[in-house]
């Protein structure tokens, strides 16, 4: 009985998890549907990468992330990390990129990377609780989303990903 309430517990949240719009993480114009249970997508192939400043890198992916476009964003935000290793957006742009392309083994890389630029703050603890969220994770997903409404108790963004879980764990298996 009780694995038939988890199963529907995560069935919910699969469901929801694929209806509802991005909140989850803060890179600058996050939109699309969350890849919630999808296999794992390539990085794409850029040519002419080295070509580009850290400026110009950021400013394309940040346009790319918010098309939905994660194998190119994840290359851009790549470029943006080796040449501004100290500029923390870089870091997320790149792990909320591995992260909606399912590539989590990457993305735990450079979360690490990042806890040990900036530290734990909100948004980084919002992120690690979105990816989690993708991965199926609610209780991980849950600790981290509370850490981080503690950093930023007004932050709609965290409140917002605190009430998507609460209504996904609450929403009836179709």
């Amino acid at each position: 009985m009780r694995r038939r309430v988890r199963a529907l517990t995560w069935g919910a949240i699969a469901v929801a998890m694929a209806v509802l719009p991005l909140a989850g993480c803060t890179t600058m114009n996050l939109g699309g549907i969350s890849t919630f249970g999808a296999a794992q997508a390539p990085a794409a192939e850029l040519p002419g990468l080295a070509n580009y400043t850290a400026d110009q890198a950021l400013a394309e992916a940040r346009g790319h992330f918010a098309n939905n476009d994660f194998g190119y964003s994840s290359a851009l935000y790549k470029r943006v990390v080796e040449l501004s290793p100290k500029d923390p957006e870089g870091y997320v742009g790149l792990a909320a990129s591995y992260d909606r392309l399912g590539r989590f083994d990457l993305s735990d890389r450079v979360y690490a990377s990042l806890f040990a630029l900036s530290g734990g703050t909100a948004q980084y603890y919002n992120n690690v609780g979105y990816s989690n969220l993708l991965r199926g994770n609610a209780s991980a997903a849950l600790a981290n989303f509370r850490k981080a409404q503690r950093l930023d108790p007004h932050n709609i963004v965290i409140a917002d990903n605190l009430q998507m879980l609460a209504n996904a764990a609450a929403t009836p298996p179709a």
